[in-house]
């Protein structure tokens, strides 16, 4: 049954070429099962902040050789259960036309990694980086493409089915660019002119990163610079400055290591949803807005974030669609403004963060190798902020979660992973059964 799959996705394909600049240009070959086979069957090796962490701390060529080859034999490891998934899918499904552009991206990538050889010298990183920074530039259309297809088949399978392949895919998206990132950033780290082998400075000018691991990140200060942005973006796209101010108490010292960019994502996207919230609920009334309060607790274990607006609750026709890809009677206008984003990282970045903005807050904004390719107008809904602001909290073992009061307001309460020392999410790992 698997090359009869795959002979009549070749057939999908081949007659679908002009319909993306991003579609393959001839019939992609057939490919043994046999392959794919042999890496669903390796188990994948989750890492933690904590061990990302440690091993950069003391970088030497053997380390970074070391991170190489970890990265190298990984992401096809990754990748082939993610394309096992895209597989058991219906076919009527599978030959939608955006999900199978994502599938032929995910091919050739497993195809490029798991033929890389092994990487024993520096001039060998080079190359391999080379190649980790074209895949993830090439991978950039993966979100819209996936939340296109899964809008458009939304009545081609159950939305329990639909939710879970979506959560199941972006978490393995967001697996992969974090140990590809890291290394990239472990190398230029290494490559810097102030590196040298031994132990970690903590004078240096980025003494507080380790790759893309920030050490003492500080929710306070997050979450003032995020609102700050995410105020200026709203007065610019409502041309008001009717908006409502942000206020925040509790533990404003507690600090903890984390993804600054995965952070970034979810307060920025809390925060943008409650000013616009309040901002529509108060526009033609003459008092001022009532602000948004941001309670930081820091226990043991974890930190937990708690963003109150007053913007009136959450309408209930959209409740049953609040975590769902699945946006049910306004699918069509998200699906419409999805078009108009050929590309996207899921970083507050792309939301069109201006350049002096960046210089200004370089804590917050700092630099990616992504930075400069997508962006998107922040006013522009897309219906996919809280699921992938969800999947972003539950990658580092955290959790998301929103109370709405119809009428009055919402509370959201993220819960982050205090230690560093819970490994990675990812799902489970593909069943060996054939489509």
């Amino acid at each position: 049954m698997r090359p009869l799959w795959t002979l009549r996705h070749r057939c999908c394909v081949a007659g679908r070429r002009s319909y993306s600049s991003h579609a393959a240009q001839s019939v992609p070959p057939w490919r043994p099962a046999s392959i794919l086979d042999e890496w669903v069957e390796r188990e994948m090796r989750p890492i933690s902040l904590r061990q990302l962490t440690f091993f950069g701390r003391t970088l030497t060529e053997a380390r970074l050789i070391s991170s190489a080859n970890y990265v190298r034999t990984e992401l096809p490891s990754r990748l082939a259960h993610r394309l096992r998934d895209i597989q058991k899918l219906p076919y009527v499904v599978v030959s939608n036309p955006h999900l199978s552009l994502v599938y032929e991206l995910y091919y050739q990538a497993f195809e490029r990694f798991r033929t890389i050889p092994e990487i024993k010298t520096l001039d060998d990183n080079d190359r391999f980086c080379d190649i980790l920074r074209k895949t993830l530039k090439d991978h950039l259309v993966v979100i819209p493409q996936l939340a296109m297809g899964v809008l458009e088949c939304r009545d081609l399978l159950p939305r329990e089915m639909v939710d879970q392949f979506m959560n199941t895919l972006l978490r393995a998206r967001i697996s992969r660019r974090v140990i590809a990132e890291q290394h990239l950033a472990l190398t230029e780290t290494f490559n810097s002119p102030w590196h040298f082998a031994g132990p970690f400075d903590n004078a240096d000018a980025n003494s507080e990163y380790i790759g893309e691991v920030f050490l003492k990140c500080n929710a306070k200060e997050v979450i003032e610079r995020c609102g700050k942005l995410t105020q200026d973006m709203m007065r610019g796209s409502a041309g008001s400055d009717n908006i409502p101010e942000i206020t925040v108490q509790g533990h404003s010292d507690a600090t903890f290591p984390y993804m600054l960019s995965h952070l970034e994502y979810i307060v920025g996207e809390l925060l943008r949803n409650s000013i616009q919230a309040v901002s529509e609920k108060y526009r033609n009334l003459p008092e001022r807005p009532p602000p948004i309060e941001v309670l930081v607790c820091e226990a043991p274990q974890h930190i937990i974030l708690r963003i109150s607006d007053q913007g009136g609750g959450i309408p209930r026709e959209i409740l049953p669609y609040l975590w769902s890809f699945n946006k049910g009677p306004h699918s069509k206008a998200r699906l419409q403004n999805l078009e108009q984003v050929p590309a996207m990282a899921a970083t507050m970045q792309e939301l069109a963060v201006s350049k002096e903005r960046k210089r200004e807050d370089k804590e917050t904004f700092r630099e990616g190798s992504l930075d400069s390719l997508t962006s998107r107008p922040p006013n522009l809904r897309l219906g996919m902020g809280l699921p992938m602001s969800r999947v972003y909290a539950e990658y580092w073992a955290g959790s998301l979660e929103l109370h709405s009061l119809e009428g009055y307001g919402v509370d959201a309460f993220l819960q982050i992973s205090k230690l560093g020392n819970k490994n990675e999410q990812i799902t489970t790992r593909a069943s060996m059964d054939a489509v």
